[in-house]
């Protein structure tokens, strides 16, 4: 059967579906309005916050690798109805993610000049992107234990509270931006440092309504502060050793992504704009993409901790049909807002020109991402086959892209756009791993005791 008749998959796929679209478009929506509210305020300002989030970038990427295992883990002791097993997971995870937190905080305390000046040569974006980087780094521990909370919850199917703390942190973030960011109510222009207090203030009520839901409303775990003293360190074991790939891979894909920018900055000034704002919008549309992946990760890992194959073949089958639909509407939509979009921007005719030449070669690669995103992140590494997915990034996107994009850009020259193009080549030939692995079935795997 090419399509399952399963109407109880439908409903808990497109359920779960829904709600993490819609959180991750209002969190994705925050970082646009920063982007715009930052862009109008000064196309310095802008760059400078854009290079100095590449680093935060790759932090959020190492504590999703952490809550994806969380959730992959998690989900199939949910198909089996134990719970127990969840928290000790839980502990475990968080620990994790304050440990990543911990680092990044004390690197950005020490050396935020290195840090700016990794991404751009110049000296008056570096300074803004210090300015940025003095206040956000006391989100880095906040936004771990925020993000594993939400994932713990996540592997059992409640979904809802993260839309509705997006909410919360977008009306937040975008009152304090601005109130702050230009100077209105009385108070004082404070450009990118009152961006930052926007973000940090959003983050802290974030992890507070979490906390308040995880310890007091939430009726599925009923997690207690107790429960940490009866954390079972094999489980424990067991989750820091299935998390290394999900790790690794995560802070690739991140790291990745920073030498992007890190090679584009180098080129000129604008390229550094005019990706941010393509890629912001991008990251919008892309929200489709990741909640399909986001709620596959967590109906595979169920349905296998259930041990119905018969009925995940069918799932799978349906699944990659319906990613390619995605990929097919995101491309459309990047290519009719991308005008509207970067008109929002106070910046420069050739920072407008690069960033439409950008977002038209989003709108090609973005049908791959679609498709092998959530085939890889989604039903493989949600089956349990972490190690492929490792395998992968590390020839495609280290062995291929980086080296390719590098010759684009610093040997041969080439136009901007091309390098873009050759930065976002394996979203179209990581297709044809995904496409063969996925439907070979051998990616299925217990991590359950």
């Amino acid at each position: 059967m090419l399509v399952t008749k399963d109407k109880k998959f439908y409903k808990t796929f497109f359920s779960l579906f829904s709600v993490i679209v819609l959180q991750n478009v209002i969190v994705l929506s925050v970082n646009l309005a920063d982007n715009i509210m930052v862009g109008a305020y000064s196309e310095v300002s802008m760059s400078g916050v854009a290079a100095v989030n590449q680093i935060q970038f790759i932090f959020q990427q190492l504590i999703m690798g952490t809550g994806d295992a969380l959730v992959v883990m998690g989900s199939q002791y949910w198909g089996q109805k134990r719970t127990e097993p969840i928290k000790s997971l839980g502990f475990a995870a968080i620990s994790l993610g304050v440990l990543f937190g911990l680092v990044l905080f004390i690197l950005a305390s020490l050396v935020p000049e290195s840090i700016a000046h990794i991404f751009t040569p110049s000296d008056a974006i570096a300074a803004q992107s210090v300015e940025y980087i003095r206040i956000i780094k006391y989100t880095y521990i906040i936004f771990a234990i925020t993000n594993v909370l939400l994932a713990l919850l996540r592997s059992v199917e409640t979904v809802k509270i993260s839309f509705y703390v997006s909410i919360m942190a977008f009306v937040v973030n975008c009152g304090i931006n601005y109130t702050l960011i230009n100077g209105h109510f009385g108070f004082p222009s404070m450009g990118v440092t009152g961006a930052a207090i926007g973000t940090l203030a959003a983050r802290i009520c974030e992890l507070c309504i979490v906390l308040i839901y995880v310890l007091a409303v939430d009726k599925k775990l009923r997690i207690k502060l107790s429960d940490i003293l009866k954390t079972d360190f094999r489980l424990a074991g067991d989750y820091y050793k299935n998390s290394v790939f999900f790790i690794v891979v995560a802070g690739m894909f991140g790291l990745s992504t920073a030498l992007q920018t890190v090679i584009l900055g180098h080129i000129n000034n604008s390229a550094i704009g005019a990706n941010s704002i393509a890629t912001t919008l991008f990251q919008v549309l892309k929200v489709a993409s990741v909640g399909m992946a986001s709620a596959t990760s967590i109906v595979i890992g169920k349905t296998i901790g259930e041990g119905n194959l018969k009925v995940l073949k069918e799932y799978v089958k349906t699944l990659q049909l319906m990613f390619i639909g995605v990929g097919l509407l995101t491309s459309a939509a990047l290519f009719f807002l991308r005008i509207p979009v970067i008109s929002f921007y106070n910046i420069s005719p050739e920072t407008k020109r690069m960033a439409e030449q950008f977002i038209l070669v989003l709108c090609v690669t973005c049908i791959g991402t679609a498709y092998e995103m959530p085939v890889i992140t989604g039903i493989i590494r949600g089956g349990g086959d972490s190690k492929f997915v490792f395998i992968n990034d590390l020839i495609s996107i280290w062995c291929i892209v980086l080296p390719l994009s590098y010759f684009a850009a610093f040997k041969w020259n080439l136009e901007p756009y091309i390098v873009v193009l050759c930065l976002n080549s394996d979203q179209i030939f990581k297709c044809a791993a995904a496409a063969i692995k996925v439907n070979r079935y051998n990616w299925i795997k217990k991590l359950t005791r």
